[in-house]
């Protein structure tokens, strides 16, 4: 695809002594040209600096290459991979937008704005609640899906093509990837494949970083503020990439403070706490449910996963059943305080919280859905369509 903004980076004058062993991805949008990836160090130098900068006639290149860049007041986003790429300027304007599309969802006439794009959404782990809510999402903007619902088994995954091959493959076909897989980082070997924007729906253990968004902005929504809130994080933190998205982002904030509450064989793992560590966030291990139940603005329950014990049944048996939210937990919780959880859900909640008003997971599960036309519009958009 030409692009009267193109520009050879190659045959720069710098580059006659250096030449880069790497040439970028080129992403195209309606405005800009984005360069996804430079791994050749002298290459971000000769970017970085202002004579290069003036040589050339392109837009949005970003020297650091974060995966969203500022452009005025607004943010450009390429990929969503991580939760760490967002910062709470970004957060803000991704939940602004997500505020329009719940009005465009409450509009029986929707929109048509992505009319014309495909959405290819690779799944090779189930899912009910982020293949339909991004599915949706698509089509209530007037987009269309090519959707592979368990792409392990029924793709050529199955006959042992790698993910980069299907990557260059169906981006033949799509505008844009939403992929989940069962590797942590697969989605950044995705996104570094591909040409067109890449969505992280879940990687193994490793992150989540849509569900994050939605958890953030749930909270922000049911509590009314962000800054100061305490949280109880529940359950499988070691295997729950939802808890870890979610400790990314609510790190971003001030004096937030976290508790928690796992079973022995399933702690938070030291690369979290050692992050909000580093980012001043406070935190606590603590096995009394009541006790953390009876502080929090949020506790976040989530379940024991079953598929990522293996053959040890023992240690998910033991897990299993030793943290239960329940009649008893809401007779402590602060009557202002919510609870969530990234669903499916199996007996961590009992069914009789459902009727109270704190049970906010299936307000959360909804909330998913205006943060994710808001991605799908600003990664295929930008911010020029409203």
């Amino acid at each position: 695809m030409a692009s009267a903004n193109a520009c050879s980076l190659p045959s720069h004058k710098c580059f006659s002594t250096c030449p880069p062993f790497f040439i970028p991805s080129v992403k195209y949008s309606s405005s800009s040209i984005n360069y996804k990836q430079l791994s050749n160090p002298t290459y971000k130098q000769i970017l970085s600096s202002s004579r290069f900068k003036n040589d050339i006639m392109c837009h949005s290149l970003n020297a650091e290459m974060s995966s969203s860049s500022l452009t005025g007041d607004k943010f450009q986003l390429d990929d969503v991979i991580e939760a760490q790429q967002f910062d709470r300027d970004s957060l803000n304007a991704i939940f602004e937008v997500a505020r329009e599309m719940e009005k465009i969802e409450k509009n029986s006439t929707g929109s048509t704005i992505l009319k014309g794009y495909l959405m290819a959404t690779l799944f090779y782990e189930p899912s009910t609640r982020t293949r339909l809510s991004f599915e949706s999402a698509m089509k209530r903007l007037g987009g269309e899906v090519l959707t592979t619902e368990n792409a392990r088994e029924f793709s050529s995954a199955a006959k042992g093509e790698t993910l980069e091959d299907t990557i260059r493959t169906v981006e033949g076909y799509a505008d844009i990837i939403v992929l989940r897989h069962f590797e942590s980082g697969a989605a950044k070997r995705a996104a570094s494949t591909a040409s067109v924007p890449v969505i992280n729906a879940g990687d193994g253990p490793g992150q989540h970083p849509t569900q994050a968004l939605l958890d953030v902005y749930t909270i922000e929504r049911e509590i009314g503020r962000l800054d100061g809130i305490t949280l109880g994080l529940v359950g499988d933190l070691a295997n729950g990439r939802t808890v870890r998205s979610l400790a990314y982002l609510i790190a971003k904030y001030q004096n937030v403070k976290i508790y928690f509450v796992a079973p022995d064989v399933v702690k938070m793992k030291d690369d979290i706490k050692e992050y909000l560590t580093s980012m001043g966030v406070e935190w606590e291990e603590i096995s009394d449910l009541m006790e953390v139940a009876s502080k929090c603005d949020v506790v976040y329950q989530t379940r024991i996963q079953r598929e990522r014990f293996g053959e040890r049944v023992d240690l998910y048996e033991e897990a299993r059943g030793k943290y239960i939210v329940d009649e008893k937990v809401l007779s402590v919780l602060p009557k202002h305080a919510i609870i969530m959880h990234p669903l499916p859900r199996l007996d961590e909640i009992t069914v009789n919280v459902d009727s109270d008003p704190r049970a906010a997971y299936f307000r959360q599960a909804k909330n998913g859905l205006y943060i994710r036309m808001a991605i799908l519009k600003l990664l295929l958009l930008g911010w020029g369509e409203r």
